[in-house]
């Protein structure tokens, strides 16, 4: 759930500003996901999308959709 994801998201970038909101009604399908960390300076936001992606995807396998 929500904090499993912001846990991850936590360890794997020290320092990091995140917030992880179920907005699928409570069935755990689809998260609002914003993260703020000091790699993403100078990344384009697709970039951003995808470093994200990538440290979720094991995760994301499993849900209906992620907003970053």
């Amino acid at each position: 759930g929500e904090q499993a994801l912001k846990a991850k998201l936590e360890e794997k970038l020290q320092g990091a500003k995140v917030d992880v909101q179920d907005v699928s009604g409570g069935c755990g399908s689809f998260y609002a996901i914003s993260v703020e960390h000091e790699s993403f300076k100078g990344l384009t936001m697709i970039k951003q999308h995808r470093l994200v992606n990538d440290l979720l995807k094991d995760d994301i396998k499993d849900m209906h959709g992620l907003q970053v």
